[in-house]
């Protein structure tokens, strides 16, 4: 999977980190932001539920085709 936070839509809620902390974090800011090496969520179970978590949908994933 392939995961992306659309920076223009986010509000930093973070709810996505409080749901899947060892794959996304927030930014000096305060907005969602993913932890180095985990733009695949590292085969995290909570991904999904992180990205359904998002106030706003900034989150996607993109499951592999093929």
């Amino acid at each position: 999977m392939h995961i992306e936070i659309d920076q223009d839509v986010c509000i930093g809620a973070g709810q996505c980190a409080l749901t899947a902390p060892n794959v996304f974090t927030q930014d000096d800011d305060g907005f969602s932001t993913l932890l180095p090496g985990m733009a695949d969520g590292g085969g995290d179970p909570l991904v999904k539920e992180a990205a359904r978590a998002c106030p706003v949908h900034a989150i996607t994933i993109k499951e592999p085709t093929g």
